[in-house]
């Protein structure tokens, strides 16, 4: 039977700067982004869960996501403010 593992020195190898690649090797801040992505920024907001759940009701009802209501949602504000819909 193999000696148990000790936890702590696990975390403690995670901890420590990968010795193959070393530490002067940098990742890209799109390292880990979809393409779908790239050049994109996020919009956000803090909003009352009854809006997370009534979104999701009506993408699951139309058969769509919330970024695509939320596109919708902005490109109408956009319009109505004399704005291009370019969202």
């Amino acid at each position: 039977m193999p000696p148990k593992k000790n936890l702590a020195d696990a975390l403690q190898k995670v901890a420590q700067p990968n010795e193959v690649a070393g530490p002067s090797v940098a990742r890209s801040p799109s390292a880990n982004t979809a393409p779908s992505r790239e050049g994109k920024k996020a919009v956000t907001g803090f909003f009352d869960p009854a809006v997370s759940r009534q979104l999701k009701q009506i993408a699951l009802e139309e058969d769509s996501n919330i970024q695509a209501l939320l596109r919708e949602a902005l490109n109408d504000l956009f319009i109505k403010r004399g704005k291009s819909p370019i969202a």
